[in-house]
């Protein structure tokens, strides 16, 4: 068996072994285990039934993390997308008055679309147009943003009294737990111990239980009858309408921008660039899945840096993911034991780590350091990844027009800003 999976996955070329894969994924998967809970939650305000939210969930991060793990051979985790999920639930169907299975044949079609990008050569001068710095403009926002994300789900900041953020309260359990579980893993980190996030996911929930902010076991049996309530309950009656294509325009903007931004950083992150177009195949196809099995798109988690860093290099540690993922139908009762602050330390780990792409950047031109520093303070300001590379993009030909730049933006990045812009405004409208 080593033998076989050394060969499909070529793990000792990649100077890593079976048991760091095995670990990482594992990590991986506890550290995103909240989306099942969270985007069947978002789901179910828009008349998904809870239960079929809750597997439609599952199943597509399982076919994710595995065609990921095959198809692309990189330990990066395909989910279903916070914020994509919202602009699904929150635009689509209750700003837009599509109904959910309306809105999933949006969200296939709008798979369909991002297919043909990333089977074609457009998705390779859809890359090569955007400058290396609002590329790595995305890294360092997306870093910001975890940590922002880690902070908040450990309550360490809040929503301010008089300003929009404040320091948690530090008599708050939930706050201490989390500030010791912090340090701890940072020491963890600072000496380099083998399965050090799996070691602070441990400590952190003893830390939990210590404090009394853990959750409880919840009890129930979970039936897959419910998934035939949105499995190929796709509806394509709706596209006759205005509304449906405008909705298909806005999930395709947010989807292949987000994914493409995302992935590159990632990439970057593993030095496996040459693996993108493959990584862009696998996430254009999970996208057109999505739909067909109930569930707004999936994009590669920001919380995929949590293999890297227990050192993944393969995509072993994804098949491990989703390996996990579908043994959640059985121990998912006891993933709510596990306390947010055991989880917060590792997502703003993981976002100083983004952070480092900031020393790399060349800022000495002032239309590019400007448009970077938009994307990079927005994406967590605004609170929307996709909001924050809009503007970003949108503000850059317009500086570059005004600058002695010896190269000139190429003409896909004023197509990529004139589509952007369209995108609010038929927001706007």
């Amino acid at each position: 068996m080593g033998k076989l999976l050394d060969q499909v996955f070529q793990i000792r070329k990649q100077d890593s072994t079976i048991r760091t894969e095995f670990l990482a994924g594992m990590i991986g998967f506890f550290t995103v285990a909240y989306i099942i809970i969270v985007n069947s939650s978002i789901l179910s305000e828009v008349g998904i039934p809870a239960r079929a939210a809750v597997l439609a969930t599952i199943f597509i991060s399982v076919v994710g993390c595995l065609l990921m793990g095959i198809w692309a051979n990189v330990p990066l985790v395909l989910m279903p997308g916070m914020g994509i999920n919202a602009l699904f639930a929150y635009n689509l169907v209750q700003g837009m008055g599509l109904s959910f299975p309306v809105a999933l044949a949006a969200v296939t079609i709008s798979g369909g679309v991002f297919m043909i990008l990333a089977f074609t050569s457009l998705a390779r001068l859809l890359n090569e147009a955007i400058p290396l710095v609002l590329k790595q403009a995305i890294t360092v926002g997306l870093g910001l943003f975890l940590i922002l994300l880690g902070l908040e789900k450990g309550k360490l900041i809040e929503r301010g009294g008089h300003s929009l953020l404040a320091l948690g309260a530090l008599d708050d359990k939930m706050v201490l737990a989390t500030m010791i579980t912090l340090v701890i893993t940072m020491l963890l980190v600072m000496r380099k111990v083998p399965g050090m996030f799996l070691w602070s996911i441990l400590i952190g929930t003893f830390v939990g239980y210590l404090f009394g902010v853990n959750g409880k076991v919840t009890h129930g049996s979970l039936s897959l009858a419910p998934f035939k309530e949105v499995f190929l309950r796709a509806d394509f009656s709706g596209m006759a309408s205005i509304s449906f294509w405008t909705g298909v325009f806005s999930m395709t903007m947010v989807v292949v921008f987000e994914t493409v931004g995302l992935t590159y950083g990632q990439t970057r992150q593993l030095k496996k660039e040459e693996k993108l177009p493959r990584v862009l195949q696998v996430s254009s196809f999970t996208v057109f899945l999505s739909g067909l099995f109930g569930t707004s798109p999936t994009v590669s988690a920001l919380e995929s840096g949590s293999l890297f860093a227990s050192g993944a290099k393969t995509g072993f540690a994804s098949v491990i993911t989703a390996c996990f993922f579908l043994a959640s139908l059985l121990f998912m009762p006891f993933l709510t034991v596990i306390p947010n602050s055991a989880i917060a330390p590792i997502l703003v780990i993981i976002g100083m780590n983004m952070l480092l792409e900031f020393k790399d950047m060349d800022l000495t031109d002032l239309a590019d350091s400007f448009s970077a520093l938009l994307i990079i303070v927005l994406i967590p300001f605004s609170y929307s990844i996709a909001d924050g590379i809009a503007i970003g993009f949108i503000v850059y030909p317009i500086l570059s027009v005004f600058t002695k730049k010896t190269k000139r933006p190429s003409i896909v990045m004023y197509v990529i800003a004139a589509l952007f812009l369209l995108q609010f405004v038929l927001q706007w409208i």
